[in-house]
């Protein structure tokens, strides 16, 4: 599945984001580092993964910079998986996806909330354009092709 992919793919970033973290499991298992997890067990107890599909997702997550496999153990060899800057820097994609997710329930029927850990009140997560401080959830926001853009990806987006 993760090469299924068209040649105008390569340029954008959505599709390139998407075979990193486009999977069930890899974002299961980033949440997870994210709330502090490391070890292969860990993740296997929390997610109820086989240790098969969770030895692939940890390679792969390792194979894309997105986790550090660091020996903490010499006999047996145990290791555990560190987030990087790059995996670090996913955090707030988790954050919206999740957030996304709970918009959709009634506030009773949410499993997991995200909360300022100094006060304890639920936030909201908003992205908002670094410069005008404005969300970019509107119309008023819109893609274009940018500089390095394939052929492919300028004509999609010539009348912008």
């Amino acid at each position: 599945m993760r090469n299924q992919f068209r040649l105008e793919d390569l340029s954008c970033p959505l599709s390139t984001t998407a075979r990193h973290v486009g999977e069930w499991w890899t974002l299961l298992i980033l949440h997870d580092a994210f709330d502090g997890f490391t070890r292969f067990d860990e993740f296997q107890r929390n997610l109820k993964i086989s240790s098969s599909m969770l030895t692939t997702r940890l390679k792969t997550l390792v194979d894309d910079g997105l986790l550090e496999r660091r020996q903490y153990q010499d006999r047996p060899p145990r290791y555990e998986y560190v987030l990087t800057e790059l995996g670090r820097s996913l955090r707030p994609v988790i954050v919206a996806l999740a957030a996304w997710g709970n918009e959709r329930l009634a506030p009773e029927e949410r499993t997991m909330i995200l909360i300022d850990s100094e006060t304890g009140e639920e936030v909201e997560p908003v992205l908002v354009d670094r410069a005008t401080g404005q969300p970019v959830d509107g119309p008023r926001y819109v893609f274009t092709s940018g500089p390095a853009a394939s052929p492919a990806m300028r004509e999609r987006y010539e009348e912008r």
